[in-house]
């Protein structure tokens, strides 16, 4: 048997392809004949909710000012988007400017209007904040 050998499990996982059948509960992953301990890894702390607001305020007049190429604009808007979701759910927070992100950030594809239209609402929303 292979030494043990603490790895995220999010590697294996995307190494091997494996469901959550192919994961022992034991905490060992198998993979023919290579056996593993993984060890989970702590999630991303989500960031304060007033840095998160401000993050998508700053991506909200790129989009409104074309600051970039619209792809560019794009990725930054839907980070900025899910970093305001995830700062909403850590926090505790549950207002209109939690819900326009937890909503926009699963439009796919994101047109330019959607952007926009996105951006104005959440200027309008964070106004106070």
């Amino acid at each position: 048997m292979a030494p043990h050998r603490s790895v995220p499990l999010a590697w294996w996982a995307k190494l091997s392809g494996l469901t959550g059948a192919g994961i022992l509960a034991s905490g060992v992953v198998a993979l023919g004949s290579v056996a593993a301990v993984v060890t989970p890894q702590p999630a991303c702390a989500a960031d304060p909710y007033p840095e998160a607001v401000a993050f998508s305020r700053t991506a909200a007049k790129a989009v409104l000012n074309q600051d970039g190429r619209e792809t560019c604009l794009r990725g930054k808007l839907t980070k900025a988007l899910l970093k305001l979701s995830d700062s909403c759910d850590a926090a505790g927070q549950r207002n209109a400017l939690c819900a326009l992100a937890s909503k926009a950030v699963v439009e796919t594809p994101m047109s330019l209007t959607f952007m926009e239209d996105t951006s104005r609402q959440l200027l309008d929303l964070s106004g106070g904040q």
